[in-house]
């Protein structure tokens, strides 16, 4: 345990290493275990709690605004709901239906959570008016094959209001205690809960248990089926609740005290 500690705190020291970049301004990264936040003196705490819109376009595609009016669409794929064009799009390389090679030119900022040169993995470091985005790289299955794409997924972490919003992408894997060092604190996590294309369900639920955010959205599933049995896995220790309109509004101050499954509106009515 005090090797696998140690592994974990050089990862996390480099990913913070001079040179990296808007890193520093992370309020989410966890040291290990512990509630530790990086905090620079230069950034100011957010003093009125402000509101982050998410409306869930579909499959595992989220719109999210926040309080400045960036619009940041999630595993694009060309279709990002109504409204302006995105000033930021993530995309993973899972599938098609996950990405797109002809983004919309009017979007500021592409961010490919792979590599396409194949010399590494993407890192993302990025602040856009008031939200930082970065990512933590994970690997995926090759469509089709028992093979594996080595970071071909990333987890994009959005740091905006205070709060710290996770996109598990097209995850394949449970986290390593690298991987979960990285994310540090989630307040908000969207999982895809398909139980066959990604992680199975269980192995969703004990990713999300060891996560502990206070609000979980599923996303990425295909009929009802499997949702109703994530559902019925997180009820022990999640309430379960069901978004009452489109677009959901989130601050730090609107969190639930006991960690909660929000199923976007619509899906099971």
């Amino acid at each position: 345990m005090r090797r696998i500690a140690m592994l974990v705190l050089l990862a996390v020291f480099a990913f913070l290493s001079p040179g990296a970049g808007p890193a520093e301004a992370s309020k989410c990264l966890a040291f290990v275990e512990g509630p530790a936040r990086v905090l620079p003196a230069s950034l100011t705490l957010v003093q009125a709690a402000e509101t982050v819109q998410i409306r869930y376009v579909g499959h595992s595609t989220f719109r999210v605004q926040t309080p400045a009016g960036v619009v940041i669409a999630t595993d694009y794929a060309g279709y990002a709901g109504p409204g302006p064009v995105p000033t930021v799009v993530t995309m993973n390389h899972a599938h098609e239906t996950h990405y797109t090679d002809y983004p919309d030119p009017a979007i500021a900022h592409v961010l490919r959570g792979w590599n396409p040169a194949g010399d590494g993995p993407a890192m993302h470091d990025l602040l856009v008016g008031d939200v930082y985005i970065r990512n933590v790289p994970s690997d995926i299955r090759r469509w089709g094959s028992a093979a594996v794409e080595p970071a071909g997924n990333s987890i994009f972490i959005f740091e905006v209001a205070d709060l710290c919003i996770g996109h598990l992408g097209h995850l394949h894997q449970t986290l390593s205690p690298e991987q979960r060092a990285l994310i540090g604190r989630l307040d908000v996590v969207f999982a895809p809960v398909d139980g066959s294309y990604t992680l199975d369900i269980a192995s969703m639920i004990e990713v999300l248990n060891d996560l502990k955010a206070s609000i979980v959205i599923p996303m990425h599933f295909f009929g009802t089926s499997s949702l109703q049995r994530f559902l019925a896995g997180m009820s022990e220790a999640f309430e379960i609740g069901f978004a009452p309109a489109e677009v959901i509004e989130v601050s730090i101050e609107s969190l639930p005290d006991r960690p909660t499954v929000l199923v976007p509106w619509g899906i099971l009515n």
